[in-house]
């Protein structure tokens, strides 16, 4: 048997060292968020392979390990439009928006209760996680009115079918899986008062969520790296202020505006503050939980 060289004994120390140390530095964050309810948006570029996937489940398993709530909230946006070319169905936007009528919202309903969330499900517990996967019809989680719209070209109404907000989160349902070994999973479907499904936007129902919970952070996993200001930096802490600013002086644009309109309402519903962060980058949550430095763009009140 070849003896191990004494530079390869000390590289491997070395690299015991930096992990034994990366630890200890993490103790503070772990006892900070010890119990708190972490709220995950999960969608984009984020979930687009089977590698990335796997990753992702690891890091809500170790969240769970560590103590911490985390609740995952996923989209599944370029799944659906796969699935309607498949079927012939025509896709249909107005400012970015789908226009989801009966027939599409079938297929919404499919793709994001079904297909997506179990697959995330499966992710999670191959990973020695308990997921379950929800959506926000089950319990009555989440309950919506009608999106009213309007054209940015023609400054008429339109209708964007059954494009929901949420209006009210029952809460009696993740409140039952709190201090549990279950790790939530929800696909952003709610209904109206009369029981009709409605399709939302799965930043708008993470922050919906996360406000319903009064969460300590909600994480948006995006495709960019953050909030970026007029030289094209990126900004690692907003007020409320800051960010309304950043939108009215038209400094944040396209789908940067929901998402920074996502976290001011979440703020103001009662979360403690709300990260945009590149889903992209591996383990950027544990790096924006568990580091000083953080992975993306903090928005507080």
């Amino acid at each position: 048997m070849t003896e191990t060289s004494p530079v390869l004994k000390l590289s491997a120390k070395k690299d015991w060292l930096i992990t034994a140390k990366t630890l200890t530095e993490a103790l503070p964050y772990l006892q900070r968020y010890d119990k708190k309810d972490i709220v995950i948006k999960y969608g984009g570029h984020a979930m687009g392979d089977a590698k990335s996937s796997e990753e992702f489940a690891k890091d809500i398993v170790l969240l769970k390990q560590c103590g911490l709530e985390p609740i995952i909230v996923h989209g599944g946006g370029p799944q659906i439009a796969g699935m309607l070319d498949k079927l012939g169905i025509e896709s249909k936007f107005i400012n970015g928006l789908r226009v989801t009528d009966a027939e599409t919202m079938k297929i919404v309903q499919m793709v994001l209760a079904g297909s997506i969330n179990k697959d995330i499900v499966s992710s999670i517990c191959a990973q020695g996680g308990l997921a379950v996967g929800l959506c926000g019809k089950d319990a009555s989680l989440m309950s919506v009115k009608k999106v009213k719209h309007t054209d940015n070209q023609t400054e008429k109404s339109v209708d964007l079918g059954f494009v929901g907000d949420p209006e009210k989160i029952n809460t009696t349902i993740l409140d039952t899986f709190k201090g549990s070994d279950i790790i939530p999973v929800i696909a952003p479907i709610g209904t109206d008062t009369q029981g009709n499904a409605y399709n939302i936007n799965a930043d708008t129902a993470a922050g919906a969520i996360a406000g319903g919970i009064k969460a300590e952070r909600l994480l948006l996993l995006t495709d960019v790296a953050g909030v970026k200001d007029k030289e094209g930096n990126i900004i690692h802490r907003l007020t409320i202020a800051e960010a309304e600013n950043l939108i009215e002086t038209g400094i944040a644009t396209g789908g940067m505006i929901p998402k920074l309109e996502t976290c001011i309402r979440a703020i103001k519903e009662g979360v403690e503050g709300v990260v945009i962060l590149d889903g992209r980058v591996p383990h950027a949550i544990l790096l924006e939980l568990f580091t000083t430095h953080g992975a993306g763009t903090l928005v507080v009140a």
